[in-house]
């Protein structure tokens, strides 16, 4: 089988290469490692507010279980500050998750011949990665300021947490600037 035409490595690579010449990849350029570099890291910084939704269900999970017990002939109707407190930890939940779908949405500059005319794809990538970084790190705060915590806690700690989001919200708006 060694001495078969049908697996030649050096005809195989040739039709390799230009396979991929042909799909716009080319294995040396800077870019292309910069374009894999930010889709992994946005890919981990989703990761990081996947675990911060996680977290936010949990707790809004645990609260409802605690606060508000099924209707009896006693008490018909839940106290409305805890289903305020459920609610808000639903709002916040969705405005996580909610992040997590447009940060894995976000786009990376295409690698085609109208990106390299009007504008200069590596730097526009060096900034996207500075952008992305920012991502992880808000993120991560958001992730670790919420794991193992209890849901009062969080609702004491609306504010903040609800700062965060919005931090995070502005980082994807200047990212997208990058982008336009």
């Amino acid at each position: 089988m060694s001495g078969s035409s049908f697996y030649d490595p050096g005809a195989f690579r040739h039709v390799a290469i230009n396979l991929f010449y042909g799909w716009g990849y080319n294995f040396y350029r800077r870019e292309n490692q910069l374009r894999a570099d930010d889709q992994l890291i946005r890919a981990k910084a989703a990761w990081l507010l996947g675990l911060a939704h996680a977290c936010l269900d949990e707790l809004e999970q645990t609260w409802r279980r605690e606060k508000l017990p099924a209707p009896s002939r006693a008490h018909p109707y839940p106290d409305p500050a805890a289903v305020e407190g459920a609610r808000t930890l639903e709002r916040l939940a969705k405005a996580v998750g909610g992040l997590v779908g447009r940060l894995h949405a976000q786009p990376a500059p295409e690698n085609d011949r109208m990106t390299e005319r009007y504008r200069r794809e590596a730097e526009t990538l060096i900034a996207l990665a500075a952008c992305d970084e920012q991502l992880v790190g808000q993120s991560e705060m958001l992730r670790s300021a919420l794991d193992g915590k209890e849901p009062d806690w969080a609702l004491d700690n609306a504010a903040f947490l609800g700062e965060g989001v919005a931090a995070i919200e502005e980082t994807l708006r200047q990212r997208q600037m990058i982008l336009s």
